[in-house]
């Protein structure tokens, strides 16, 4: 065996997609008993037709990675739904702020549209530098630099107590929303490069459904990898190195425990200095019918933020930063079926999918706090659900070992992480263990379903262990 890769999750297949098709043999180990890290799909135990999410439920940057755009899903029969919001942010005695695909269409109902559109506007046009410079190679010159300027001064304007420059509150509870999927406090750059990069996919690209769940992403990168020879082992935890080169697919410090003694003491040190963030506890509801919201046009949008006003949020996401439980936490939500129907089984059931944020290591169970939260937004909610299915963030180890504490940032929510990666080195996918790579979201470009960590570290793999090229993409 040439290479193996020990994580399934959409950066580990990745890497074995692009060393298989490199013309390596390449085996993938998993210690889950599926297949697909973050991005799988598992029936209800109750309602079995009822399918959630594990982890990811919808995908901004599906089509919009540089990885996904040549690797193309759709030609491998991946359906992606592109609905016309890409997500909706309730607020408080007032209109909802909601993000159109439709750039203008958003500026027009916001209360300072022209805010959003300077904020927005320029790198909507320029998407495809925004995205070089987000989910680039930062050691090397980003392939727009214009482009690169512009949104990386947005980061830092709303990264800072700038932020106040975006009018209306509406349009700030809307970036801050979006913003949030970093899981940092606010304002910061980790924060706001969250919100530029996702809010300008979500008026280019989209923020696409996969037809059927998140497995169908990985389900189709696994076909491929079948299909140029590699192989996959589900319910096998690594606990000792692989022989060969390994590229792990995992958290930085498993290797701690994988290597033990025979890693080396400078990099252990780093290893164990290594800080983990706030974790999520994640609540799967069936529904009987539709959410009843307060303001209708919600009723359209796969995604919604349930953090409330900018002030709610920052300060909600202060106190889980402090170790403690938010009264009103940020929630994201997920209602997949509103673009994909087949996700409503014969009885008209539906899925729910909630994250809401909580201290790491946080035993609670947030399900009637969510329930709450639903219920200021859309009263008679409560009368809608027919089962829940919680998942503390203590518990959430045991569903992806990634998930250190329920941090499903892997710890990736730091300005360092982000740039840098786990540790100070100028290749952030090498390791100095010999023969062993990192290719997991602690990597950079970091957390979501993109695939480009993986991707690096199967090219650095390819031209330092075998002096190969990257193969070709296309299907």
């Amino acid at each position: 065996m040439d290479v193996t890769v020990v994580g399934s999750g959409p950066n580990g297949l990745a890497a074995a997609v692009i060393c298989a098709r490199a013309g390596l043999s390449v085996r993938v180990v998993e210690g889950q008993p599926t297949f697909g890290g973050g991005a799988r799909t598992a029936a209800d135990p109750e309602y079995p037709e009822i399918r959630h999410d594990v982890c990811s439920a919808v995908h901004p940057l599906a089509l919009a990675s540089p990885f996904f755009a040549e690797y193309d899903l759709a030609a491998r029969g991946v359906q992606l739904v592109v609905p016309e919001i890409s997500y909706a942010n309730p607020l408080p005695n007032r209109r909802a702020a909601i993000a159109y695909h439709s750039l203008e269409r958003t500026c027009a109902e916001l209360d300072h549209g022209s805010s959003w559109r300077r904020l927005f506007g320029p790198l909507v046009d320029h998407a495809d530098g925004v995205l070089g410079f987000f989910l680039g190679d930062k050691r090397s010159l980003p392939p727009d630099l214009p482009t690169t300027v512009r949104a990386g001064l947005r980061v830092l304007g709303q990264g800072s107590p700038a932020w106040g420059v975006l009018r209306g509150e509406d349009a700030r509870a809307l970036f801050t929303g979006v913003g949030s999927h970093a899981i940092s406090t606010m304002p910061s750059p980790v924060n706001s490069g969250a919100g530029i990069m996702l809010g300008t996919v979500a008026h280019t690209a989209g923020w696409p459904v996969p037809v059927g769940g998140s497995q169908a992403i990985v389900d189709a990168m696994f076909a491929d990898l079948q299909a140029h020879g590699g192989e996959l082992v589900v319910g096998e935890p690594v606990t000792s190195p692989p022989p060969g080169v390994v590229i792990y697919d995992t958290a930085p410090t498993a290797l701690l425990d994988i290597y033990g003694s025979a890693v080396p003491e400078a990099y252990a040190k780093s290893l164990r200095r290594y800080r983990y963030g706030p974790g999520v506890c994640k609540v799967d509801f069936v529904l009987s019918g539709d959410i009843p919201w307060r303001d209708q046009r919600i009723a359209t949008s796969p995604t919604v933020h349930m953090g409330g006003t900018r002030a709610q949020m920052a300060f909600s996401e202060k106190e889980i930063a402090s170790g403690r439980h938010a009264e009103w936490p940020m929630t994201l939500a997920a209602l997949p079926h509103l673009s994909d129907p087949s996700r409503i089984d014969a009885a008209g059931r539906r899925p729910l999918w909630t994250y809401a944020h909580v201290p790491a290591h946080s035993t609670e169970d947030l399900t009637e706090t969510i329930i709450g939260l639903f219920e200021k937004a859309a009263p008679g909610f409560r009368d809608l659900v027919l089962a829940s299915r919680c998942v503390t963030a203590a518990e959430m180890s045991s569903h992806n070992a990634n998930y250190v504490g329920g941090d499903i940032i892997v710890g990736g929510a730091t300005l360092f992480a982000a740039m840098v990666g786990p540790t100070l080195r100028w290749n952030p996918w090498t390791t100095p263990i010999p023969k062993a790579y990192l290719s997991s979201s602690a990597t950079p470009p970091g957390t979501g379903v993109h695939g480009m960590s993986g991707y690096y570290a199967a090219r650095t793999v390819l031209e330092r262990e075998f002096g190969l090229p990257l193969p070709s993409l296309s299907p």
